[in-house]
This record gives structure tokens, sequence and C-alpha cells, in this order.
């Protein structure tokens, strides 16, 4: 039986044990002390999937060397931002050859580094034939009860997208493969800040046309950015780029439309963030990638509204009429240069 250790006890690794353990693999996730102590305690990850069992044949521990011992396969399942430093801890335990998912979906704040290139910088340019991202329209509380769901996964190396693809593939799961890395990577981070947006008008009470409107144009300025950081166009039209941007503009359980909804309805940040209780990655992708569009010129206007919402107080209704008035144009106006 294949080992795999999930680094991370959130709502989505857990649910990946969930699947992988279904999937006949001995699993072991590594989580704060806390929080292996509540979920072997409550035989349930009862702060983030109430009401699911943990089988008894899934490990959780605090070691994170007991928890990569023998592993064949390695999940990292921590927020964007937290990347670096776990994979800092993995580094002097690391197996070479061993596979690692990542299944965090943001940019590096610090470095504007995309989530396989921090990985890179942390492990050295080799882990990249091992480095697999696992995106797609995927929330955490559908996948573990097992609810129908499609994902993508990415490697620059096509037998280790096809070991992922095996891993986790299922009845219920279905993996597709795309050798396009940062495409992949881009689409899951830049979606969050369209989401963020589209439940800001919610919470000022705007309807579905807004909404709509909103999801259109915010995927171009998807394919706008992430054409222009190395992405292929058509991956953008895939399961990571339209269909992880609908289930998190239009689901209740996504974060980042739930924190625009707070915000919309007037919420501060911080307010909103203590409400939500979790990371919202919407929050952070915006910072830096209102950075980055600056520095590279490309046109982000969602983006810049987010921005100016988020860390400069603008009212959301002004950033609505200042978006509305813009100069007039063409709809299928170039995309990238």
């Amino acid at each position: 039986m294949k080992k795999v250790c999930i680094m991370g006890a959130g709502s989505w690794g857990t649910a990946q044990a969930l699947v992988l353990n279904k999937n006949g693999f001995k699993v072991t996730i590594w989580g704060q002390a806390d929080e292996v102590a509540a979920i072997n305690k409550d035989k349930e990850n009862r702060r983030y999937l109430p009401g699911l069992p943990i089988p008894a044949d899934i490990t959780l521990t605090s070691d994170l060397g007991q928890a990569v011992q023998e592993a064949q396969l390695i999940v990292a399942a921590v927020p964007a931002q937290a990347v670096r430093q776990v994979l800092e801890q993995l580094r002097p335990l690391y197996n070479p050859g061993t596979v690692l998912v990542n299944t965090a979906k943001g940019i590096e704040i610090a470095t504007g580094m995309r989530l396989s290139e921090t990985a890179a910088d942390v492990l050295g340019k080799d882990i990249l034939t091992y480095y697999a991202a696992l995106s797609g329209p995927s929330h955490a509380e559908e996948v573990a009860r097992q609810v129908p769901t499609a994902v993508t996964v990415a490697s620059t190396c096509e037998e280790t997208a096809f070991f992922v693809q095996d891993a986790y593939i299922s009845r219920y799961l279905r993996v597709y493969t795309n050798l396009d890395l940062p495409g992949v990577e881009l689409g899951g981070a830049l979606k969050n800040i369209i989401a963020l947006a589209a439940g800001m008008v919610v919470g000022l009470g705007y309807g579905d046309n807004t909404v709509a409107a909103l999801m259109t144009r915010g995927l171009m300025e998807i394919i706008r950015m992430g054409v222009k950081m190395g992405g292929a166009y058509h991956t953008f039209t895939g399961l990571s780029g339209i269909g992880d941007l609908a289930v998190t503009c239009c689901s209740d359980y996504s974060r980042n439309r739930r924190a625009g909804i707070l915000i919309g309805r007037g919420y501060s940040l911080d307010e909103t963030l203590q409400e939500i209780g979790m990371v919202v990655e919407g929050i952070h992708t915006t910072r830096v990638m209102n950075r980055l569009a600056n520095e590279l010129g490309v046109e982000m206007p969602i983006t810049q509204s987010c921005y100016n919402v988020l860390y400069n107080q603008v009212p959301v209704s002004q950033e609505v009429t200042n978006i509305m008035c813009r100069a007039r144009r063409h709809e299928m106006e170039q995309l990238a240069e």
C-alpha cells in the first residue's frame, strides 16, 4: 500500500485524505498539535468538515518527520502564504524523486512567485519534475461528501501528471491532466479576485446581471494577465479557468464570495476576516496582482477596484460606478500583447 503525507489538516487537506484513503492509500495527515488532538478526540474534523467521520486507518500527527517517512506522495494543503514556510520544514526531510502536489491557489505576496516557483526556490529546480498542481472547481465540502467533481492536475512532467491523476481519480472525482503549469496556477489564483468582486456587488444588493458581467469581464482580466505571465490562452477556458471562476463566484461555500458580500454590506476588512474565520486567498492575491499589473502594464480594472476597496477604503458603490463609466470600447479587444 502506497503511503501519502498530507501537509495541512484544514478542510481541503481532510477532504483529500478521505479521497486518497478510499482509493487505497495509507494516509497520514500532518497538522498543528491542537488540530491533531481535536480531530483524534472527535473522530472528525469538526471545525471544517463536521459530520464526516475520519476513518480509523487515517493517521494524524504533528511530527512532520513521521508523516513524510516512506511517503511516495506528499500533498501541500496549506494556504498559499504558508507554502514557503511549510516547504522549508519539509526540505531536510524530503526524499528526492517523491511526487509533491500543491493544492493551494494563490501567488506569494513577498515575491510575486507562482507556487511552483516558490517550491523550486526552496527545494531546488529539480523538484519541478516531480511537482504537480491540483486545481479546478472543487469545494472541499462537496468532494469530501463524494459529490461528482472534475479537476485538473498540471505538471511540466507528463509522467508526474499521470501519477497524480491515477492517485486521485475515482467514480466521483474526475481528474484531467494539463501540461500548462503556469496557466493552471494562475487561473486558480486570479479567479479569487473576481469572486471577491462578485460577492461585493451581491452585498450591495445587485443581481444576476451584475454578477454575470463581472464574471465575463473578469475572465478577460484573468486571460490578459495569465497569458502575460506565461499561461496558455486555452487553459483559462478549462476547469482551472472558467470552471473554478464559476464555482467561486456563485457558491455559498466560497470564502472569497462570502467575504465580498460582507464588504459590500459595509464590513471593514478586519471585521470580514474575523467573521469568515479562515484564510481568504483573494484578499492577498488582489494586493500582489494589482502591483504586478502596474509593473507589467496589464489592464485589470476589476482588480484595481478590488484593491481600492480593500486597501484604500473606497466605497464599493463608487468603484462600481467607476467601472460602469469607463470609456467605450469593443468587447473583443486584444487579450494580450
